[in-house]
């Protein structure tokens, strides 16, 4: 039988959401931190654990099907593959940083500067859009110690919470661009592979959707039901149920989870009572 080769990050915060997702989309396997390759217990997959900045070789070169990483990573290693799903975890911005105490003017401060990064190619785009021409130190791993130790004037790296910065005596001073959490394919993928694929992202979809959801329940009074179904049309329209209390109905519906704040106060204005905010697990459109 065909299996859908997937690969992971193989340790990290990257690496533990990834598989949250997969479980979440009902995918189960085992894995040990040593192994680096595993199996699903119950659908046709097989997993890769890698390090991230490999994964978009093997998924060109057709030794992964798929691949969850870094959007950062795609546009760094520029491979013959593409994005099919954004995944909305792993947020992080790809900033510049300069010493604190330096002070920042525009880009054009890197003018002549000498940059330290993981990501040349990524940033050299970034400067020739800008018409800056500094010079670029490549290092892998961490490079924020980079301006102590007198390697560089400035760096370019992904920056979460900027806590790192902090401690290595750097200042964000240009976000570059933002990056999130993709599952990528590779273009030549088998057809009998491809439906497997297909199902898997039918699967992240449903969980997705009910990420962003909440299922909502509340008594309103018969005349505040058509205002109220304005603000909860829900996925075609509410469910609206008698009570026993006369001139009451019941009202089930689905709104957005970074709109239910300001549709729950239209709600009470309107005369809503007894809400209900319920998670929704997975959600089918």
């Amino acid at each position: 039988m065909q299996k859908l080769k997937i690969a992971i990050q193989k340790s990290g915060r990257l690496s533990e959401k990834s598989l949250k997702l997969l479980e979440e989309c009902g995918i189960k396997t085992s894995f040990g931190g040593r192994k680096l390759k595993a199996e699903a217990s119950n659908f046709p997959a097989e997993f890769l654990f890698l390090r991230d900045d490999d994964m978009p070789q093997y998924v060109e070169q057709g030794i992964a099907d798929v691949a969850i990483l870094g959007e950062n990573e795609v546009w760094e290693q520029n491979k013959d593959i593409k994005i099919v799903k954004k995944l909305g975890f792993a947020n992080c911005k790809m900033s510049l940083a300069i010493p604190k105490d330096e002070t920042y003017n525009g880009v054009a401060y890197f003018d002549g500067k000498r940059i330290a990064t993981s990501y040349p190619n990524i940033l050299r785009d970034f400067l020739d859009e800008n018409n800056v021409n500094a010079t670029i130190e490549q290092r892998s791993g961490s490079v924020e110690i980079a301006t102590g130790i007198g390697l560089a004037d400035g760096i370019f790296d992904i920056v979460s919470t900027g806590s790192t910065l902090m401690m290595n005596g750097l200042k964000e001073v240009e976000v570059v661009t933002k990056s999130e959490a993709v599952l990528i394919a590779s273009p030549e993928i088998p057809s009998e592979r491809k439906a497997l694929l297909d199902d898997l992202i039918f699967r992240i979809n449903a969980v997705k959707e009910g990420t962003d959801n909440r299922y909502i329940l509340l008594n309103a009074p018969e005349e505040s039901i058509d205002e109220i179904c304005a603000l909860l049309p829900g996925m075609k329209s509410p469910t609206i149920l008698p009570l026993a209390k006369q001139g009451w109905k019941g009202i089930h519906s689905v709104v957005k989870e970074d709109q239910f704040w300001r549709v729950i106060d239209e709600l009470k204005k309107l005369g809503a009572q007894g809400i209900l905010i319920l998670p929704i697990e997975k959600m089918i459109v």
